[in-house]
């Protein structure tokens, strides 16, 4: 890995936030619209005084930014007056679209790279990050993009540890998150490091989402991964497994299950799914006590047995290795009320 650039290293601004959302066009209208409203939420909740200010400056001549579905957004000011102005940021939040990527502005990706010093926190959202690995803010250290991508970011910029699974990732001071929606879970929690949980949950009812994300979750669920499997006997296996997490599923009865051999079903499983058999296991139960903590009808010990994990402590082990916080953090945190 390459040496980091440094990010944001002055120390937490007062109660009153500048967020600055930068455009790169043609962006995605919800990866400036969603993180925007969950700001404004939080100022409404608030009042006086009001946390943030929010500003959308905009890559081009004009401040009317242009969206990759043909609607125009009205930004504040242009990246050019933002520059003359050199004003004080706390959150710079870089959005664009996928057609954006091939043709990033070279004095948008210089001003990125020399404004972040003096930025407490820099974001991106979706394909926003490779606007932050062109300039060179994403250098040995861990992000994500949308799953379409990742591939093609990892390529492009081999110098970025990408992950592809994460609806968003922390590494240090920078933040990458996946497409579309995910940038409102992002947002949600920078305004929980803020303000706290309790204005973030707030927050998320008041924009009617189901549930508050954390960062470790999957894009996509394991489920809808494997209803991607050319193989309709594969399909089935991974419905069986579903149904049978309580159970010691060993690569070997797996294979048996399928009636073929253990480097078979290996090789179908790489084939198919792009994970091993037991990695598919792995990421199912870890998915199905997700839920079932966030549902909190069972107890700790049901929860880990239903699931396969030999005792709590187990279980608890696999969530810090996967999403890094235990199961009982994970369960106040995203149990719903």
């Amino acid at each position: 890995m390459g040496k980091r650039t440094e990010v944001g290293k002055q120390p937490k601004a007062g109660r009153h936030k500048r967020i600055v959302i930068l455009g790169l066009p043609p962006v995605e209208a919800i990866d400036v619209i969603g993180p925007a409203e969950v700001f404004s939420f939080a100022n409404r909740l608030l009042d006086e005084p009001a946390p943030y200010t929010i500003e959308l400056v905009c890559c081009g001549a004009d401040v009317c930014l242009e969206s990759e579905v043909g609607i125009g957004l009205r930004g504040h000011k242009t990246l050019e007056q933002e520059r003359r102005a050199d004003e004080p940021v706390d959150t710079l939040i870089v959005a664009s679209g996928f057609r954006s990527i091939e043709r990033l502005d070279p004095e948008a990706i210089e001003w990125i790279r020399t404004k972040s010093p003096s930025v407490r926190r820099v974001c991106s959202i979706c394909v926003g990050a490779f606007a932050l690995a062109d300039a060179g803010l994403l250098d040995g250290r861990r992000a994500t993009t949308h799953w379409q991508m990742a591939t093609q970011l990892a390529e492009r910029y081999p110098k970025v540890a990408v992950d592809p699974t994460p609806i968003w990732v922390k590494d240090g001071n920078v933040y990458t998150s996946a497409g579309t929606s995910a940038g409102i879970d992002l947002a949600l929690a920078l305004v929980s490091e803020d303000l706290g949980d309790n204005v973030a949950l707030e927050i998320a009812k008041t924009l009617v989402l189901f549930l508050r994300r954390p960062g470790g979750q999957a894009q996509f669920s394991v489920a809808l991964r494997s209803q991607r499997s050319s193989s309709s006997s594969l399909d089935e296996l991974c419905l069986w497994i579903g149904e049978h997490l309580h159970a010691e599923l060993t690569v070997e009865m797996l294979a048996d299950r399928l009636s073929t051999s253990v480097r078979t079903l290996i090789r179908t499983f790489q084939r198919e799914l792009n994970v091993t058999p037991a990695k598919y296991v792995e990421d199912v139960r870890l998915e199905a006590a997700c839920r079932a903590l966030e549902l909190g009808r069972n107890s700790m010990e049901e929860v880990a047995r239903r699931c396969g994990y030999r005792s709590v402590d187990v279980m608890r082990k696999a969530f810090i290795r996967r999403i890094d916080v235990s199961p009982n953090e994970y369960a106040r945190r995203f149990r719903m009320q």
